[in-house]
């Protein structure tokens, strides 16, 4: 874990995902274009797409992976690329001293559970950022997060996952 403005967060996370990914690689971005609290995955994926990187990638602004299409989503990605290693990568929610922090971990990532939706798990390592408080009123603060935080967050991660691709099996994947 690593606040998304400490100095050494990329270095440190992209170590940690560099030793604990392996080919054949996909990102796996959840989340929506129409609350800026939640695009966080799909402009983390935009950015990453813009890279024109040699694994794919899903959700971005353009083609967000969201609530609503998650499980067609994952079937379809699983039929077109089975056995890949997926990274999933998602907005969450956490105490308030935890706003600003990434984590990456083994394992998957459930969208949607911090407000109450049960949508699939999804990823073999998964990459949150903290954007906003549980304890408050999401339904409305959701919408008031300012995107500089969230595109500055999205940057992180980019990189994080940039970095942490370089030297490891995968042969120059941008």
């Amino acid at each position: 874990m690593g606040h998304y403005k400490a100095p050494s967060a990329i270095e440190e996370l992209s170590k940690y995902l560099h030793n604990n990914i392996r080919a054949p690689l996909l990102i796996f971005c959840v989340g929506t274009d129409r609350c800026i609290g939640d695009a966080l995955g799909p402009l983390t994926g935009t950015i990453l797409k813009k890279l024109n990187p040699s694994f794919p990638i899903y959700g971005t602004i353009e083609d967000p992976i969201h609530a609503l299409n998650i499980s067609s989503s994952l079937r379809e990605i699983k039929k077109r690329h089975p056995g890949y290693f997926i990274v999933a990568v998602d907005a969450s929610l956490g105490n308030e001293d935890e706003i600003g922090n990434i984590i990456i971990r083994k394992g998957s990532l459930y969208p949607g559970k911090g407000v109450g939706k049960k949508l699939p798990a999804v990823g073999d390592v998964s990459i949150v950022g903290i954007v906003e408080d549980a304890s408050c009123d999401v339904v409305s603060t959701i919408h008031n997060i300012r995107l500089h935080f969230i595109m500055s967050m999205a940057e992180v991660i980019a990189s994080i996952i940039t970095d942490g691709l370089v030297d490891n099996n995968f042969n120059n994947p941008f």
